[in-house]
This record gives structure tokens, C-alpha cells and sequence, in this order.
């Protein structure tokens, strides 16, 4: 296999601002977020897309976007409502080839077209939005 920045990332050899870990999945800060807060769910093992993808890892993957979508709503995101979007090969804009959950907080109004939002993709303060889900998703928030 081909070097994979996400793997690099699941394993600290590349940098990222993580806010989620459990022991099958990973979640961390897109780098070029759709909206502050985009945040990608990575298995911690290796698959290229969906065809790959052991059907249960995928379950637990959409878990932990539930949870960190839950956070995204309930903490200081104040996220109306959350888009979890898989990109499932290159016609379908999949970049880094790893399967990957994108989790991206809405807020009612924000009017985000996502073909402009790919466009523009930046967030002012990622470490300080890495903070405010990290605090949301500890246990006794909720």
C-alpha cells in the first residue's frame, strides 16, 4: 500500500487536531473545513472505500458520527443540524483514499452551498474549534 496520510495520522506520524478516538475509529479537524467544525471519522484500519469497508467497522463508524454530531448540537458549536457525508471514489470527490466520514455542523440560515464551500474551505481558529468538541464530547457534558 501506497503511503496514506489518514493511516499517518491513526498511527501519530502525521500531525492532526483530534477530537474524537475510540479503539476503532478516529476523528479529527478536515483541514479545509466545509464550516467550522468539519470534522473526518477514520477507521483505524485501512480501506480504501466502501467496497472494502467490513460492514461492522462501518457501523461503528456511523456511531461515532452520531456522537460527534450529538456534540456538534449540544455544545458550543451550537450546530442546528449536521450533514455526514461519505465520498465513495474519485467521481464522487474522494481525495484521500481512506474511508472516511465527514461530519459537518449546519446552522439554519447559513445558506452553505457545498460547491462553495469547497471553494472557500478555511476556519479561522481550528485549535480553539478542536477544543470546543473535544469539551463536547466528554461524557459529562451531555
Amino acid at each position: 500500500m501506497a503511503t496514506c496520510v489518514f493511516c499517518d495520522i491513526v498511527g501519530g506520524r502525521a500531525p492532526a487536531r483530534t477530537v474524537y478516538r475510540d479503539d476503532d475509529v478516529v476523528g479529527f479537524l478536515d483541514i479545509r473545513p466545509v464550516t467550522r467544525g468539519h470534522t473526518l471519522l477514520v477507521p483505524r484500519e485501512h480501506s480504501s472505500g466502501l467496497a472494502d469497508l467490513d460492514p461492522e467497522m462501518g457501523g461503528r463508524l456511523f456511531a461515532a458520527g452520531q456522537r460527534v454530531a450529538a456534540a456538534m448540537k449540544s455544545g458550543a458549536l451550537g450546530a442546528d443540524g449536521v450533514n455526514l457525508v461519505v465520498n465513495d471514489g474519485r467521481a464522487a470527490f474522494q481525495t484521500v483514499f481512506h474511508t472516511h466520514l465527514h461530519v459537518v455542523p449546519r446552522h439554519n440560515g447559513d445558506k452553505l452551498s457545498f460547491a462553495k464551500g469547497l471553494v472557500v474551505r478555511r476556519d479561522p481558529d481550528p485549535d480553539q474549534t478542536a477544543d470546543l468538541l473535544r469539551v463536547a464530547l466528554e461524557p459529562d457534558h451531555r
